[in-house]
């Protein structure tokens, strides 16, 4: 189908890198299912040459969990904004992190409600002004990345919509992760939020404003590497240092560390760079491993739902 964005969202760009990395592991379209609620973002499954719902607001979390019981070897990605999965859908969102379900969940983060023209969502920042705040958004916003690791998202990765390689090795990360893998990708809405990101993203910025994560490797960014992260155990902080002069102090990540993970996600710029990569990577037993292995023996697990009306297992109610 054409795809139908408007010229120059970020979304054309993450469509490219998704469809990337299937190739590049090799997906099966038979085997491999997109699922999407209301938004910009939800129009994915009719773009990708695989299986796909286009489902209601906010509960492509639900449908997806579902198909993933019904089906576990089906390779189940969801495809939601901050909108459609913080607004409406966070109940659903937030039930599928904690049961740590096998899907790669996508969240396409531009600040703003873009599908509908330009209102003010969970995630955007103070002042913003929109059709529904015209004086400016008085709300607290919502860290994405907290949130998941609040519900007890086990995989937590960060990336940027036009980062083709950033993007592309996180969404290969998370192909591989057995449970939730859940991916916020920063989007730029052209039309209604334009640069919103620019302090991280912008070329000027980039090198001093992003920092990317690897398991075991010390926290440094800027040019060369030149400034790193420190842990204040007096604060319980992170501080920005010079990481000549005091590299032998520099964090190291750890993906298994939860208050790591609570530390680099907390970070704004422009006192601390963004952290972008995988910041949460425990394993642990995905929730339909669980559910079947749970499983009475001998129980027949497909039926019709006509031989199940016909069963011996109904009732008549009367009126």
């Amino acid at each position: 189908q054409e795809v139908r964005w408007c010229p120059g969202c970020g979304d054309y760009a993450i469509l490219k890198s998704v469809q990337r990395t299937l190739a590049d592991v090799g997906a099966l379209p038979e085997s491999t299912v997109f699922i999407s609620g209301i938004g910009c973002s939800s129009r994915f499954p009719y773009y990708m040459n695989a299986y796909g719902f286009h489902t209601i607001h906010g509960r492509a979390p639900a449908v997806a969990t579902g198909l993933k019981l019904t089906n576990p070897g089906l390779d189940v990605w969801v495809v939601t904004g901050d909108g459609d999965g913080l607004s409406i859908g966070g109940n659903h969102l937030l039930h599928t992190l904690r049961r740590n379900v096998g899907l790669k969940v996508l969240l396409f983060n531009n600040e703003i409600y873009g599908l509908t023209k330009g209102q003010y969502s969970p995630t955007s920042r103070p002042g913003t002004r929109s059709p529904t705040s015209p004086l400016g958004s008085t709300d607290t916003p919502l860290c994405a990345g907290l949130f998941a690791l609040g519900a007890g998202a086990r995989f937590i990765a960060r990336a940027i919509d036009t980062d083709k390689t950033g993007l592309g090795q996180v969404l290969k990360e998370a192909h591989g992760y057995n449970g939730t893998a859940f991916v916020e990708i920063f989007q730029n809405c052209i039309v209604y939020n334009d640069e919103v990101f620019a302090s991280f993203t912008g070329r000027p910025n980039a090198v001093d404003a992003q920092i990317h994560v690897k398991h075991g490797a010390p926290l440094v960014f800027g040019k060369g590497g030149s400034k790193g992260l420190r842990f204040d155990s007096q604060r319980m902080l992170l501080e920005v240092i010079d990481a000549g002069r005091h590299g032998d102090e520099i964090l190291r990540h750890d993906e298994t560390s939860p208050v790591i993970a609570q530390l680099l996600l907390s970070m704004q710029p422009p006192e601390f760079p963004m952290a972008l990569g995988v910041i949460r990577r425990q394993l642990a037993e995905s929730f339909e491993d669980q559910f079947h292995a749970g499983y009475p023996p001998g129980l027949a697990r497909t039926a019709r739902v006509q031989d199940v009306i016909n069963s011996k297992n109904t009732w008549r109610v009367g009126v």
